[in-house]
């Protein structure tokens, strides 16, 4: 069983505050999924580790170019695969994934298959118009350690 933590978002500016400041645990070769149905909040959650990472540039979902990358205190790689079916072993994900930055990727169940060993799972469910649960499952005990000193340092009440 993965270890799963679990906050409540009120609101869109809450989901992009928890995801900036998780971005303060982050570094280089961190890869991040992000699960959750059209309209959870993947993308305001990847606008949030943006911010965090000090990127200024306008953050939206790469649907349609899978990857978009972004440069602040670190590179953001940040990819969609919803419309991916076969043929993604040509992209190079594998580059991203160790390379010199830190990679999200919405709909990531769709490549599963090539994910790295460890990486952390973070899983947005609606719970109204506005609230979301939002779960970190770390995969692996670089990700465990993160999700632990997220924890013990930052506060987020329900």
């Amino acid at each position: 069983m993965v270890n799963s933590y679990q906050f409540t978002a009120n609101n869109v500016s809450e989901t992009r505050q928890l995801a900036s400041k998780l971005a303060n645990y982050l570094k280089p070769g961190n890869v991040l999924t992000l699960e959750g149905g059209l309209g959870a909040g993947k993308t305001a959650f990847t606008q949030g580790l943006a911010i965090g990472l000090g990127i200024t540039q306008i953050v939206n979902s790469p649907t349609f170019t899978i990857i978009k990358e972004y440069h602040g205190k670190y590179p953001l790689y940040h990819m969609d695969v919803y419309r991916l079916e076969d043929g993604y072993d040509d992209i190079g994900f594998e580059d991203y994934f160790y390379g010199d930055g830190i990679t999200v990727i919405e709909w990531a169940s769709i490549i599963k298959d090539i994910l790295p060993k460890q990486y952390l799972n973070i899983r947005i469910e609606k719970s109204d118009d506005n609230k979301r649960r939002i779960f970190f499952e770390p995969n692996g005990d670089e990700y465990i350690q993160i999700c632990e000193e997220f924890m013990a340092n930052e506060y987020f009440g329900d």
